[in-house]
């Protein structure tokens, strides 16, 4: 097989992955498509690994070692994620992004009772 396959495969991957991090609203969708884009960068470091070996007589086989590595520590990342968003949603009741970053922010004081000083004191 030839290298183009995998790569172009794994190019695209890479980009609906990234399309899911930046288009999408959901805290759990966002971490699927992190999933997405580190498979991708997998199956290319896989197939440049069977490529390179084909050159070389001794091989060390680092491509499918750090692919090891890489699913391992992706694991980790999930569950770790999962439990964060798990966290959230049962405080905040919901996984929307841009919802949970609106919170995260707090309200600005305003009112008649506001001073110009707590108004100078609050943050940004």
């Amino acid at each position: 097989m030839h290298l183009a396959y995998p790569a172009v495969l794994s190019a695209l991957l890479f980009c609906t992955g990234l399309y899911g991090v930046l288009a999408r609203r959901n805290a759990i969708l966002v971490l699927m498509s992190v999933e997405l884009m580190l498979n991708a960068v997998n199956l290319n470091l896989v197939a440049f690994d069977v490529w390179l070996s084909r050159a070389a007589k001794e091989t060390l086989h680092s491509g499918q070692a750090l692919t090891l590595f890489t699913i391992a520590i992706a694991a980790a990342e999930i569950g770790i994620g999962l439990a964060i968003v798990l966290a959230v949603h049962r405080n905040r009741g919901t996984a929307d992004i841009d919802k949970l970053r609106d919170t995260a922010e707090g309200p600005e004081p305003e009112g008649p009772g506001t001073s110009a000083a707590e108004k100078a004191e609050a943050p940004a």
